[in-house]
């Protein structure tokens, strides 16, 4: 990778810290609200994701928090053993299962007060729209430099 020009080292490791600082505030904040609410970090972000958008299917839920099927689905057990959540299977499709919160769950997720996603939201809605939009396009095009990196840096299958 080639060096960072001195006159924008700076910047750069100002904006890695902003973003570390947002990534470890959100966990932080995850976790201590999980905690209160016996659950965890994921079961609460689960909780708070079915309350907002209803139903979801097993694969869109794991889309949503970007893990693995095989992950969510052990969530997801956890979840249903504690009867938070129900599985039905899809009518249209049989092999799509979809996660539904149970009253019990719809109470929990009642009772718990922000989701730390929310206080983003809330500190991201009061950019201008030209901001918004700025750093949208900006966050973009990180994410796919770092997809980038990433690809670049790993090695390929069989080799």
């Amino acid at each position: 990778m080639p060096p960072i020009p001195q006159e924008v080292k700076r910047d750069v490791d100002s904006i890695v810290e902003a973003i570390v600082y947002l990534y470890t505030e959100s966990r932080r904040l995850t976790k201590g609200m999980a905690a209160r609410y016996g659950l965890t970090g994921p079961q609460l972000t689960v909780v708070k994701l079915l309350e907002s958008l209803g139903d979801m299917s097993l694969s869109d839920l794991s889309e949503r928090i970007h893990a693995q099927n095989s992950t969510v689905t052990g969530i997801i057990d956890r979840m249903e053993r504690e009867g938070l959540v129900t599985r039905a299977r899809s009518t249209r499709d049989r092999r799509v299962v979809h996660i539904r919160l149970t009253d019990q769950g719809k109470r929990l997720a009642r009772d718990v007060p922000l989701q730390p996603a929310e206080i983003l939201r809330t500190a991201l809605g009061r950019l201008s729209p030209g901001e918004a939009s700025e750093l949208l396009r900006i966050l973009t095009k990180l994410a796919h430099e770092v997809r980038g990196i990433v690809m670049q840096s790993s090695p390929t299958e069989g080799s």
